[in-house]
């Protein structure tokens, strides 16, 4: 008997923290795929207490719960790319890394959430441990910032010619590809994010706002997610990823007290339908 064909459609799953100021972690992540037409599942990882001044609380769930919604989730829906955020410690890590070996879907794209905006670590040594073993292995992608990508290697990038050296050496972590963000580095009036894979390099240049952005990495690792679902290259999703989040910043607004600009996903969502073809 002929199996029927799966009608479902692709679905996009982020197993990351929760922001309840609604401009980072899973709160940018399930803007970002409705944003790209995509269906967005979530299983929340940490819960914290945070607005655009800071973060005053976080609270880590069960691990047996985390797992329970990640399992839910691959019950019930065709996955097409799991997006990891915030994971807060080494015993989380191995509980996504044990259920992505479980359920292997086709694509996880890897933020290694591991440096707070003001330079404060965010991953304790275990927990580095855990994601450079355990993830890392496992991931298509690896979005990394500069500090980031500075503690994975345990070594200083200073400037565009030792970004463009660490890129095969971040890949040798276990990654099939890497994207270094380039916002932290100071390359004048623009932003170049560079990709690396087997099959070469490329970088996506955009021009530099001068702007103080929040939910940025959570938004462009949740795009690459859901244009892989929607059929793109991973060098293609890259690409149109680093576009969507340049737009969504430009149209940025500062919903709270402070200076913080949150993304504009609708405008950049409308703009999107309008050049879709």
């Amino acid at each position: 008997m002929t199996t029927p064909p799966d009608t479902r459609p692709l679905c996009a799953l982020t197993i990351a923290g929760s922001d309840s100021g609604g401009g980072a972690g899973i709160q940018a992540d399930l803007k970002t795929f409705a944003a790209l037409s995509v269906h967005g599942l979530s299983a929340i990882a940490a819960l914290t207490a945070q607005h655009t001044r800071g973060v005053t609380a976080v609270h880590v769930p069960p691990v047996a719960f985390l797992r329970a919604q990640i399992d839910a989730c691959f019950a019930d829906f065709r996955i097409g790319a799991v997006k990891l955020g915030m994971l807060a410690s080494a015993e989380v890590i191995a509980t996504v890394a044990d259920a992505l070996e479980t359920h292997r879907p086709p694509h996880v794209v890897l933020d290694p959430v591991m440096v707070a905006t003001s330079g404060a670590k965010l991953l304790a040594d275990d927990a580095l441990d855990a994601l450079r073993k355990r993830l890392l292995p496992l991931a298509t992608l690896v979005t990394p910032n500069t500090p980031e990508a500075e503690l994975l290697l345990g070594r200083r990038i200073a400037d565009a010619a030792a970004a463009r050296a660490a890129l095969a050496e971040l890949r040798g972590l276990g990654a099939q590809a890497v994207l270094l963000k380039g916002g932290h580095l100071d390359e004048g009036d623009e932003v170049i994010d560079r990709f690396h894979d087997a099959d070469g390099t490329a970088a996506f240049t955009h021009r530099r706002l001068d702007l103080a952005g929040h939910g940025t990495g959570c938004t462009l690792a949740s795009a690459i997610a859901a244009h892989l679902c929607r059929g793109s290259s991973l060098q293609g999703a890259c690409a149109a990823a680093t576009d969507y989040v340049s737009d969504a910043l430009r149209r940025g607004y500062r919903p709270g007290r402070s200076d913080v600009v949150v993304l504009d996903h609708l405008g950049a969502a409308t703009r999107q339908s309008a050049t879709d073809p």
